[in-house]
């Protein structure tokens, strides 16, 4: 029997699943995969629920892996929905709920292509394995990136790696992910002296001394780029200081970000703020968190496989792109594992009434089950 990608899609909507809460959805998922001969491992760390599951075909061949995470974003306030967001609801061609595009809708469509994928070939090449996190939306500490460590220690080979992240840009298919920029967070504290306003000689104003440095951090060409990603950025995210208006503070805090190409690395990006601030003769305290390194999967068979795909279920090209936000691939590059991102339109992604088109769901079922084709049969 071949679940409905609808009714599965509504029955993860329905779970609150917030970060890191699962709300069942792993089981519900695993109990469909154990029908069709997956063995489920479930790989808890701390308070985050994982599982890995894994299907051997009838001969050896490439390890095919689907990623993706059953938790969400925070609904927000309730009454700003049209919907409930943890009831599924259909209208006008539409799902709505949290997480109907990012990205329960995009794992129901998995496990259905699979189900169908493994009834029509049920001695396909190589094996299917699915790699799912509650852990995705928030710190990421617990999730992709502890499982993806214990499997390579055991050398689980990954081949290919479809993530269901909400790739599409205005229709299915349009946009694909085939890397993604490298982001690194600095917190950065300027130190001066706090005084009263009216004795700025007995102060030394953290503020006014932060001045020219972040003008010229701000400013800083970083590097131009390459053909697969844009040119590295740096952006003030947050700043504060003071306490009163009759008070000249002596402490600044700032974070700031770097989404940074290939043409850079973490700890060159690193040198150069230290290098401004220093020129700058500040006092200061700098920490920092690294948040992924950038990875690219160029032309390949997946990247190949998942053209095509999109050509003959969506009769349109697809656009291979590196913009965005992090996402649990950079995890799972580190295995060198050919990497994409296929999922529908992430317009409503995070927002109030967050939904996908109906038909979408099916269309995307539909490419997953012509990429397991194409790269473990053939018959493609």
């Amino acid at each position: 029997m071949i679940t409905d990608v609808l009714d599965l899609a509504k029955n993860l909507i329905n779970r609150e699943s917030v970060t890191p809460v699962d709300a069942g959805c792993q089981k519900l998922m695993m109990d469909l995969l154990s029908r069709h001969d997956f063995k489920n491992e479930i790989m808890d760390f701390e308070d985050t629920q994982n599982f890995w599951s894994i299907r051997q075909g009838a001969s050896e061949g490439p390890v095919f892996v689907f990623a993706g995470h059953t938790d969400v974003v925070p609904a927000g306030n309730l009454d700003d929905w049209n919907t409930d967001p943890f009831e599924a609801t259909e209208k006008d061609g539409y799902l709505f709920g949290r997480g109907a595009a990012d990205m329960k809708g995009s794992l129901a469509a998995m496990i259905v292509a699979t189900e169908r994928f493994v009834k029509d070939f049920p001695d396909h090449k190589g094996s299917i394995a699915y790699l799912i996190t509650s852990d995705e939306e928030g710190p990421f500490i617990n999730g992709t990136v502890r499982v993806v460590e214990e499997l390579m220690n055991r050398n689980q080979p990954f081949d290919y790696c479809i993530v269901g992240e909400p790739s599409s840009t205005a229709e299915l298919g349009d946009v694909i992910k085939n890397g993604r920029r490298g982001s690194l967070t600095g917190f950065l504290k300027i130190l001066g002296q706090q005084g009263h306003v009216a004795y700025p000689h007995l102060a030394d104003n953290a503020i006014h001394k932060s001045y020219q440095a972040l003008h010229e951090l701000s400013q800083t060409h970083w590097d131009d780029g390459n053909e697969s990603f844009p040119p590295t950025s740096f952006q003030i995210a947050i700043e504060k200081a003071g306490t009163a208006t009759n008070v000249i503070p002596g402490e600044k805090y700032i974070e700031f970000n770097f989404r940074y190409s290939t043409e850079s690395n973490a700890d060159q990006l690193k040198q150069r703020v230290l290098d401004i601030l220093d020129s700058h003769k500040l006092d200061y305290q700098v920490d920092w968190k690294l948040n992924g390194e950038p990875f690219l999967t160029d032309e390949g068979q997946l990247l190949a496989a998942s053209k095509a795909a999109i050509k003959t279920v969506c009769d349109r090209e697809t656009q291979a792109l590196t913009s965005g936000g992090t996402s649990d691939g950079r995890f799972i590059a580190k295995t060198g594992a050919e990497v994409v991102e296929i999922g529908p339109v992430n317009k409503t992604i995070h927002q109030i009434n967050e939904c996908v088109k109906i038909d979408d769901l099916y269309g995307l079922s539909d490419i997953y089950y012509n990429v397991l084709k194409r790269l473990l049969t053939d018959n493609a």
